[in-house]
């Protein structure tokens, strides 16, 4: 089902959109573009509606938070908007197979992300300013896995 996610601003998509949105089709992005010009092109797509900002899934580049489990690990990095990790961060089986479940991808170097038509439908979005804070939403490769409520 192709999934309309739109934001307050989006960015990470070669430039900032007010009222924007990003159409999802599985795990790939569709469109990024102003929200009504994608209602348009996409009539028939479910549209969720975030406040804040829209951008890329973030890179986590660091340890991965402390948590009893290793899916509680990978999930409190999902909180934080970030959709990938550093591979020198994951350096146990039972990690990397947390992060693999839950598509998360494992980098072996941290990079900017974009927001781009074809590309991998990994995404977040922030109640006040891109990147800052606790994620409003996280959609990895397609899939919401953070909301939060």
């Amino acid at each position: 089902m192709l999934t309309i996610h739109a934001a307050d601003q989006v960015v990470g998509g070669g430039g900032d959109l007010k009222d924007g949105a990003v159409a999802v089709d599985g795990a790939r992005i569709a469109a990024v573009g102003a929200l009504p010009e994608l209602t348009e092109r996409f009539p028939g797509a479910r549209v969720r509606r975030w406040p804040g900002v829209l951008g890329p899934g973030l890179v986590h580049d660091g340890p991965l938070p402390d948590a009893p489990s290793p899916r509680e690990r990978v999930h409190a990095v999902l909180k934080l908007g970030a959709t990938a990790v550093v591979a020198g961060h994951v350096g146990t089986a039972e990690l990397r197979a947390a992060a693999e479940r839950n598509e998360v991808r494992v980098l072996g170097a941290a990079r900017a992300a974009v927001l781009e038509v074809e590309g991998r439908a990994d995404l977040a979005v922030f109640a006040e300013e891109y990147g800052v804070g606790e994620a409003v939403a996280t959609v990895c490769a397609g899939r919401l896995v953070h909301r939060r409520r």
